[in-house]
């Protein structure tokens, strides 16, 4: 039972109620309710009214904002100048907001070309466990001063501190997309060519696959391989890649851009399952996939085999054994019978995430790391 909801819309608003409460759990945009859920006891910090572009320097390729602020709402802001966020933080259609996707370290298929939330963000002002705000890493690219708290953060589901301002370097948006899809038998198929692309010369904005089929099958799997630059050279490069592969099928337009946009919304997670993130790598998910397709779960790898999406339709217990015995960590997102969560299988943490659990929150107010 929720012990009672605080509504922050101020920086002195939300050093007050963490040094008042002794408890507390964070919500933003409540697009992942397995993480915005408190435990029971727990105060909830609702930050969604925390939110606002507080400064934006298109010329730096930098902007700061307040932690509650949609990523759609920036997006919207930097494709007015031609940039955006290149690791394509996914669920803003959902009113994802920036503190909620690196509390979550969530990042889209744009993050096989040029890294993830760690890597844009570049600044951190955050409230610790006695209420005192604390300022990380800087507002410019170029910045050595301190310790980098920025990428502490990622991923730490709100564990070390309230996140209130974060500050990301941004890029150039790309003019144009288009993408190869090839179709392939089963990953003993698939995972050559996966290899072949990663050591080719080939600037690939994204590369994803899933199986043909939803749920258990796994007969049949479409490798996506994606192109972003001027429109006038992606047919050229288009033709150039397919020449490379040997084959594949152009897809350009609508259809292109509704199939990257519904890796970002997670359109294709059927109805009663939970999704949960799962770091693993290419040579790891042969295994991997037989096991989740003998449970029935629907799945899909992003960012070149290094991260798997996967719609678990059972309990979450059986997966996190499932993940234990291949010594993967998984993380809930939304869905799920809640317990156990939000991480399954192999915990992270460790050591040193004590110890600076121990410097930022002595009292415990966030919850274990």
């Amino acid at each position: 039972m929720i012990r009672e909801v605080i509504s922050i819309q101020t920086v002195p608003a939300l050093q007050d109620a963490v040094r008042a409460q002794p408890r507390l759990h964070v919500r933003g945009g409540g697009s992942k309710p397995a993480l915005s859920t408190p435990p029971a006891g727990a105060t909830l910090l609702d930050l969604s009214g925390l939110a606002g572009v507080l400064e934006y320097e298109p010329e730096e390729f930098t902007f700061t904002a307040l932690a509650g602020t949609p990523v759609a709402q920036v997006q919207e802001m930097l494709a007015e100048q031609g940039q955006y966020l290149p690791f394509d933080p996914p669920l803003a259609q959902a009113r994802a907001t920036l503190g909620g996707v690196v509390a979550a370290g969530t990042n889209g298929p744009g993050r096989f070309r040029y890294g993830g939330v760690r890597d844009f963000l570049i600044g951190v002002r955050f409230v610790d466990g006695q209420g005192e705000l604390v300022r990380g890493g800087g507002k410019v690219v170029k910045n050595a001063a301190g310790f980098d708290f920025p990428k502490l953060f990622v991923g730490s589901l709100g564990s070390l501190g309230v996140l209130a301002e974060v500050t990301f370097k941004v890029f150039p948006e790309p003019l144009a997309y288009a993408s190869l899809g090839v179709d392939l038998p089963d990953l003993d198929a698939l995972l050559p060519l996966l290899f072949r692309l990663g050591r080719s010369p080939f600037d690939l904005h994204a590369l994803d696959f899933h199986p043909v089929e939803p749920g258990g099958s796994a007969a049949g799997w479409r490798l996506w391989v994606r192109l972003g630059g001027l429109a006038s050279t992606l047919g050229p490069r288009l033709d150039k890649l397919r020449a490379f592969l040997g084959q594949g099928e152009p897809v350009t337009g609508g259809q292109e851009s509704v199939h990257w946009q519904g890796m970002l919304d997670f359109t294709w997670q059927p109805e009663g399952t939970a999704l949960v993130k799962v770091p693993v790598t290419p040579q790891g998910i042969p295994a991997l996939d037989e096991a989740l397709a003998r449970a029935g779960a629907d799945r899909r790898y992003s960012v070149g085999g290094n991260l798997a999406w996967v719609a678990w339709p059972g309990k979450l217990a059986l997966l996190a054994e499932l993940l234990q015995a291949y010594g993967l960590t998984g993380l809930v997102l939304r869905g799920g019978d809640g317990s156990p969560g939000p991480w399954l299988g192999a915990l992270p943490g460790g050591v040193f995430a004590q110890r600076v659990k121990g410097v930022l929150d002595p009292e415990g107010k966030f919850g274990p790391v």
